[in-house]
């Protein structure tokens, strides 16, 4: 008797559903980004609510942006008042890595946190084709 190929996904998708359902997968999360080009910069908005300025670490390297945040997580026992956790989503550290496609003056790097919402500013290197005047004698 041939088994059913469609009987084979069934099983992986209920393994990985029970893995979600228990908790037993790694946490990976991963911070939501919106990157504009205005022209002379670039703009990366990303959201990390919940997170304090303390909890941010900021980084560009090679071309690429990344973004991690961490904050402690609550090691106090639950109350009987406070209950147990059923399922939980909100994660105690993201990490996001953003490439920026041109060549950026990192010394002029900015950010600012405000609301939950992480604002990094890179302005692009200037492509100076005009050069200079040479003065004749």
């Amino acid at each position: 008797m041939r088994r059913n190929p469609f009987d084979e996904l069934e099983d992986m998708f209920d393994r990985m559903s029970r893995q979600l359902d228990t908790g037993d997968l790694p946490e990976f999360r991963s911070v939501p980004v919106d990157m504009q080009d205005h022209g002379d910069e670039y703009t990366v908005v990303a959201d990390l609510p919940g997170f304090g300025v303390e909890d941010i670490d900021l980084t560009f390297a090679d071309g690429d942006l990344r973004i991690d945040a961490a904050r402690e997580e609550s090691s106090e026992e639950a109350d009987d008042e406070a209950g147990t956790y059923v399922h939980r989503e909100r994660s105690e550290s993201v990490s996001r890595t953003v490439r920026v496609p041109d060549p950026v003056v990192e010394d002029e790097i900015t950010a600012s946190y405000n609301n939950g919402t992480l604002t990094v500013t890179l302005p692009k290197q200037s492509e100076s084709v005009e050069g200079h005047n040479i003065d004749i004698n």
